[in-house]
């Protein structure tokens, strides 16, 4: 009827009113009958297709996403576009949708290529997302979660496995010197059994521990071996480390071990060999001649005649040369890893051996490691993670002062060996020296040697409740024995004719279980992750020490001794301490341009009182991806532009077990009766320090080629646990309070670039700075700390300053010592005058152990399969205490030839930096002083690195995979004005590094040097 209709037209026919209307009628019914017939033909089609989208039947669709270099990715949006739903995938990269058979998945991830996959009926499909920047969508592991460095909003820094492995040792401390802004690293000994000591952002405690918190595969505590680690992240603010919020205030370091991937076994053999040497750096002593010229101008003539004959110097003995040696160093790791879509591996095996420069020290470790990941069914994962190690390790045990120190005081004239080549005591007549000891006698006897053996086993289990909604369980249990054994042979001198033997030993074990309820879900731009976690740890620790002596030569056994007591160095002990946590975290990303964080934290231990065993945490923190918006897209020059801002409260718990409990110590006899004398003072309302933190940082890529990140930060610390001095009236010496306040502010720089990216020549730079500044604002009842005798702590002051007599110079009329004299009238104006008595000299505060700044910076160079890679870390303006002179007070000591742009004075009228040399002393010039007080400014050569990649055309031919050899050198050049050996030392003076034996303080050069290293390696992969 319509086609009949239209074939007239409406204007075709009668010409008519009447005519024209009833056509005009007929038009319009013809056209409603179209739309008519649209309608129905529209409906049944709508109807044909909800008929085939209810026969299109969903199922089940999960699977792996990995980013471009085959990590798991978690995060990843996964969008149902016929059903308008998606979800995320997890912490390990896996997802689970609901989907129609013949429908598509749609793959989103900011800075990476969307991905439209069809489902084609299968159950599982793997995606590999290809990045757009590679910065941005860098995977940070976080502890509890893994987040793409786009949704972080907080200071964090990530150093890979092969940046860390770049310097050889075995300790991951030492290895992340100079490699991130903020991380102060410090080599307080090179003895290779002693670990280095690392401060995040400056110290913020002064009698409770200051060192980070280290959590292992996302559960606290344990180790790795580093050649291990697949990559290290350091949680710098609030923020960052809000999780671990009731111990992360002084920063938490999160090491990843590494796994398996499905695919190819993978066998890697690397393996390297080397040696170390001793550095003199800036310091010489004096030889033969150099000794007996100094000396005699200073004794008198008659007495230097009778007591320095110039027979001495047909004697020329090189005493560090006899202390020090070339060790050797060697590096060997065997690992398989690979697996299935189910199940995933990674086994590995490990040697470690360093000789230490000084005679007689080492560290030898082997390393068992097995990460096994099985997925049970779509539901279900286990995990398990075992790492075995066993340590032996020797200290020099030659007795008394030890090789350490002997080697730089023994005399030149000195012969250590009779004329039948046996080696003398020191005792003998015609021994000049001060000590009379001959640390090349007693190493044919004693020895200090120990073995320790830790266990770390980790079961870990994910259940995905739904596609959203993940429950986790991770437990590890942990071991570690330790025993150690000093023994003084009865004919060596430090045996004092009894024999002496030390037996001490220590058993520590930890169980800890974290649960966890994961939640991440994607709404349109809307993006929301949550996690709770329920935790509970743990510790128990014994230790025990004996004593005997008299036992006869050659007998290494306690049972040997006549008489056995308690150890000197501390009576046995055992302690146990407990940690509760409950916690709630929630993140929001918006259009993936806005990200806001948030977490509450509840922590309770059983080392604080019982009215406040407990405390609540908090963190704030929000970014803005401004490279997002829209008024900045279509330019060239920004690739991302980030700023973050944060703010929250951590806390510290390092002090010791039983702090706030009243105790008595059973370590006391009486009439061979055991009896008891007040140990701690009982204090209820102990409790948590308290770090508040407020970050501001900002993130920008450059022209794809430059990327520079800044922080700047404020943290204040309240609430100290302060061991504040009691009166001895009450049978105490202190009580643990919390009193007191530290601030640290500062500022960060980290900035990666590639200067040249060509197709063969390729150049690349790292760098990164940190400045500090660290400031005391409150301390009990105002009063300063007498920490040493060369640094109190005081209000309004850095934590580390140096407090003594100031050194003035020499007087040019008589060479006599000079020191500060400030007096004080009663309008409270000052005056600085000079004395030349020790004793009425001014103590006063001059300067600060901590550095203006320190950093690192890395160049990298490639070409043709040839890399040189060179690492320099430097600190500067830094004051270290080095005693580098001897005036004469110690004629039988050895001297130092006088440093760089030093001069003694020698007559009226000299302008001097060092007085008068006087036959025992001139008026106590070698007491402590700022004289001694030097810049410990350096810029060292940490690394350099020359490697080539064997071609792989020959590799082919051999069936390998990869292959790589190289050279590697550690330490080889310091530039520093500093005139002793090392400038690198610690913050405290006189303080033992732990591990350490013997005399091995950090001042008078008695600090074990750095060794130089160089190793030759090759790396394989099969």
């Amino acid at each position: 009827m319509y086609f009949q209709c239209m074939k007239k037209g409406p204007l075709t026919g009668p010409s008519t009113k009447r005519q024209r209307n009833d056509a005009k009628r007929k038009y319009l019914y013809c056209h409603v009958c179209l739309i008519l017939l649209l309608l129905v033909f529209s409906g049944q089609k709508s109807a044909a297709a909800n008929a085939q989208l209810r026969q299109d039947t969903l199922i089940p669709v999960s699977g792996l996403i990995t980013d471009e270099k085959g990590n798991p990715f978690p995060g990843v949006t996964v969008y149902v576009p016929s059903l308008k739903t998606g979800t995320a995938s997890d912490a390990t990269g896996h997802y689970q949708v609901k989907a129609p058979a013949k429908g598509n998945l749609v793959f989103k991830a900011m800075g990476y290529a969307s991905q439209e996959m069809p489902v084609n009926s299968r159950s599982r499909i793997a995606v590999k997302m290809e990045a757009e920047n590679a910065n941005l969508n860098e995977v940070v592991v976080t502890g509890y979660t893994s987040k793409r460095l786009s949704q972080i909003s907080s200071s964090v820094a990530v150093v890979s496995g092969k940046q860390l492995n770049d310097v050889t040792s075995n300790n991951v401390a030492s290895l992340l010197q100079g490699k991130v802004a903020g991380v102060v690293v410090q080599n307080a000994s090179g003895n290779p059994s002693v670990a280095a000591n690392v401060t995040i952002r400056g110290s913020s405690s002064i009698t409770a521990g200051s060192g980070p918190l280290y959590v292992v595969d996302g559960i606290i505590g344990g180790t790795a071996n580093p050649n291990d680690i697949a990559s290290v992240t350091i949680l710098k603010d609030a923020a960052a480390a809000g999780l671990y919020g009731a111990r992360a205030s002084n920063g938490v370091v999160i090491i990843t071990t590494k796994s398996g991937q499905a695919g190819k076994t993978q066998i890697s053999l690397n393996s390297s060999v080397g040696f170390n040497k001793m550095s003199m750096g800036n310091m010489k002593l004096m030889n033969s001649q150099q000794l007996y010229d100094y000396q005699k101008s200073y004794f008198a003539p008659a007495d230097f005649a009778r007591d320095r004959p110039a027979s001495l110097l047909s004697q020329n003995t090189d005493w560090m040369n006899l202390a020090y040696r070339t060790g050797l160093t060697q590096n060997h790791l065997l690992s398989v890893s690979g697996g299935s879509e189910k199940t995933q591996f990674y086994v590995s095996g490990n040697y470690y051996k360093e000789d230490g420069i000084i005679r007689h020290t080492s560290n030898e470790v082997y390393n068992l490691r097995a990460n096994i990941t099985h997925r049970i069914n779509e539901k279900l994962k286990l995990s398990t993670r075992i790492n075995a190690a066993s340590r032996n390790f020797e200290n020099e045990a030659s007795g008394n002062y030890g090789a350490l120190v002997l080697s730089k005081i023994n005399l030149p004239w000195d012969n250590p060996y009779n004329a039948d080549g046996s080696i003398k005591m020191g005792t003998e007549e015609g021994w000049i020296g001060r000590e009379h000891d001959n640390f090349l006698h007693g190493w044919q006897f004693n020895y200090d040697k120990g073995k320790q053996l830790i266990t770390y086993a980790d079961i870990n289990l994910d259940y995905y409740i739904t596609p959203h909604l993940t429950f986790s369980s991770y437990n590890r249990v942990s071991y570690s024995n330790l025993r150690s054994e000093l023994y003084y042979d009865v004919r060596s001198k430090a045996g004092r004719g009894l024999g002496e033997m030390y037996n001490n030993s220590s058993y520590e074990n930890r169980l800890i279980t974290s649960n966890r309820l994961n939640y991440q879900r994607t709404f349109g731009e809307h993006a929301l992750s949550a996690i709770a976690v329920a935790e509970g740890e743990k510790n128990y620790f014994e230790n025990n020490s004996l004593y005997g002596n008299k036992i006869p030569a050659g007998l290494h056994i306690m049972d040997a001794a006549a008489n056995i007591q308690k150890s000197p160095f501390g009576p046995g002990s055992k302690s146990e301490s407990r940690f509760t946590k409950g916690l709630v975290q929630v993140d929001y990303t918006f259009r993936e341009k806005y990200n806001l964080i948030g977490a509450y934290i509840n922590e309770s231990s059983s080392r604080f009182g019982a009215n406040h065993r407990s405390a609540g945490f908090y963190t704030l923190g929000g970014s803005w991806i401004l490279s997002n918006e829209s008024f900045m897209k279509g330019q060239r020059f920004i690739d991302q532009l980030k700023i973050r801002a944060s703010y929250g409260i951590t806390g510290n718990a390092e002090i010791g077990d039983y702090q706030s409990l009243g105790i008595y110590a059973y370590t006391s006899q009486y009439a061979s009766n055991p009896g008891s004398v007040p140990s701690v003072l009982q204090n209820p309302d102990l409790t948590w320090e308290k770090s508040k933190t407020t970050n501001i940082g900002l993130d920008i890529d450059l022209l794809k080629r430059i990327s520079l990140t800044v922080d700047v930060y404020d943290k204040t610390t309240s609430a100290l646990l302060l061991d504040v001095p009691v009166p001895y009236t009450s049978g105490y010496a202190y009580v643990t309070r919390n009193v007191g306040s530290v601030r640290n502010r500062g500022i960060e720089f980290n900035l990666n670039t590639k200067n040249i990216n060509g197709a063969r020549f390729k150049w690349e730079t790292s760098f990164n700075l940190s400045i500090n500044r660290n400031k005391v604002l409150k301390l009990n009842n105002h009063e300063d700390i007498p920490y040493s005798s060369l640094q109190w702590i005081s209000e309004g002051r850095d934590l580390y300053s140096w407090h003594m007599r100031k050194w003035a110079g020499a007087d040019p009329k008589n060479g006599d010592p000079l020191w500060e004299v400030v007096s004080t009238d009663a309008n409270g104006k000052q005056t600085i005058g000079t004395t030349n008595s020790y004793d009425d000299a001014t103590l006063q505060y001059i300067g600060s152990a901590s550095p203006d700044f320190t950093g690192g910076i890395n160049n990298r160079f490639s070409w043709k399969g040839i890399t040189l890679s060179a690492f320099f870390n430097f600190v500067n303006s830094n004051q270290v205490y080095e005693e580098n002179t001897n005036d004469g007070s110690e004629p039988t000591s050895n001297s130092r030839v006088l440093p760089k742009n030093h001069n003694r004075w020698q007559k009226e009228g000299d302008i001097a930096t060092d007085p008068k040399a006087v036959y025992g002393g001139n008026k106590n010039s070698d007491l402590e002083s700022s004289r001694f007080l030097e810049d410990g400014s350096y810029l060292r050569l940490r690394n350099i690195t020359l490697s080539y990649d064997v071609p792989e055309s020959f590799l082919q031919r051999i069936k390998v995979n990869n292959a790589r050899i190289f050279i590697s050198g550690d330490n080889l050049w310091t530039l520093t004005r500093f005139s002793g050996m090392d400038p690198e030392m610690g913050l405290r003076p006189y303080s033992q590094p732990a591990g350490e034996s013997g005399n091995n303080f950090q001042q008078n050069s008695t600090k074990y040097p750095l060794a130089k290293k160089v190793l030759f390696g090759i790396n394989v992969t099969f």
